[in-house]
């Protein structure tokens, strides 16, 4: 495929080169997306309140949008293996704008939980843009182009938190989500501007396409183990954001929601572990790399079982437990995509939806073992995970990557 001018935008070619600011817009856009997952964690109790949700249910709230986010990677982004790519993202941000803006108008906790699915849903248009960024990598750049585009996505991830917290104190809940469609209307646009156009080659019928995802993840070791170990990861990740912000708002802390925001910021370290993760992976050291994260997701709730009366234990476990799973989610997507450049997208759909199942489990349980079982509980659910992972790595990859 050669590169041609089509309506002043370029055609995709595979490893045909990504510039510095293509590769900024990705990553914001990204970030823009990937944040509306995560505004309602430290939100919960504020919107539980406004809309009379019992105290026990308050993290159901995550949990729907981490169900939506499951169903539109397995519903909407395996079309970017079949359909032109620029079109279905911008039409997937499009709704996903409509979908911010009739959140901050919902009357009731049952439309609350609907509004919520479909902004995970259309959230995913995240996913469809960074397998076009490493389409368009060279080979020997993509584990660093990847690392840098999830900087951005991780970026969003990380600052959605703090924005959220601090912005309810001025405008509420509702109008976090306000500002929120205002940005990702805004990477739409540059978007629909800038992002060239990529047709891919193959023609299945929908109905093909989802089936295959189910054979993918039973016929590709490395998809199904690595998205395994990061469910694991991200279930304890959401676990520690959804109970962390809940107990720093009740005694002995009483905080306010600035002062959850300040909390919150101390999780934006993770961000530096993307790039330089990719860097280490592309040099080969997947291995070292995988066990370091899962070690460190380890550390991070030992030493979060002194966070209850500990300020400064729960900041050192919010650092170490995102870089961590940020490292390990950077290194098993470079591994991935290094499967089948043809289809990529739907590895990444099973990929992210078996992970973001593990998130949704995850947040699900928070509220119920935290009024039930307290901060040891929540420390204990997110030790067995990562654990569990590290032996199973160990165990069933390792050998074999140093059998190579």
């Amino acid at each position: 495929m050669t590169i041609t001018q089509s309506s002043g935008r370029r055609l995709a070619e595979e490893g045909g080169g990504i510039s510095a600011g293509l590769t900024v817009l990705v990553a914001f856009s990204c970030g823009a997306l990937a944040a509306n997952l995560y505004y309602a964690q430290p939100l919960v109790a504020l919107i539980g309140e406004s809309l009379g949700l019992p105290r026990a249910a308050e993290s159901a709230i995550v949990t729907f949008t981490q169900i939506g986010y499951c169903l539109g990677l397995v519903l909407l982004v395996p079309l970017g293996d079949v359909l032109e790519n620029r079109r279905l993202i911008i039409v997937t941000m499009i709704a996903n704008v409509a979908a911010l803006i009739g959140l901050t108008f919902v009357p009731s906790v049952a439309i609350l939980f609907g509004a919520m699915l479909v902004v995970g849903v259309t959230s995913t248009a995240a996913q469809m843009l960074l397998p076009l960024a490493a389409h368009l990598a060279p080979p020997a750049e993509r584990g660093r182009i990847v690392g840098n585009v999830m900087s951005g996505l991780l970026l969003g991830i990380l600052l959605a938190r703090p924005v959220a917290s601090f912005l309810a104190e001025y405008v509420g809940w509702r109008g976090v989500f306000a500002l929120s469609a205002g940005a990702v209307a805004l990477a739409a646009l540059a978007c629909a501007v800038l992002v060239p156009t990529r047709r891919p080659s193959h023609r299945h019928s929908y109905g093909e396409l989802i089936v295959s995802l189910g054979r993918l993840f039973l016929r590709e070791p490395v998809l199904r183990h690595r998205a395994l170990y990061h469910a694991a990861m991200f279930g304890v990740f959401t676990v520690f954001w959804t109970a962390a912000p809940l107990i720093l708002l009740r005694e002995p802390y009483d905080f306010s929601p600035s002062g959850v925001a300040l909390f919150a910021l101390s999780g934006v370290l993770g961000v530096v572990a993307a790039p330089v993760t990719g860097r280490l992976a592309d040099r080969g050291h997947t291995v070292l790399g995988t066990v370091i994260a899962m070690l460190l997701v380890i550390g991070a709730f030992v030493a979060a079982l002194f966070g209850q009366t500990s300020l400064v234990a729960l900041v050192f476990a919010g650092v170490i437990l995102d870089l961590g799973v940020q490292a390990n989610m950077v290194i098993s997507q470079r591994e991935i995509y290094q499967l089948d450049a043809a289809i990529r997208s739907r590895l990444n759909a099973v990929y992210l939806a078996v992970f973001f199942l593990g998130g949704a489990l995850g947040s699900a349980l928070t509220s119920p073992v935290l009024e039930r079982f307290g901060w040891v509980g929540i420390c204990i659910l997110g030790l067995v995970p990562p654990a569990l992972a590290l032996v199973s790595f160990l165990a069933l990859d390792a050998p074999r990557r140093a059998g190579r």
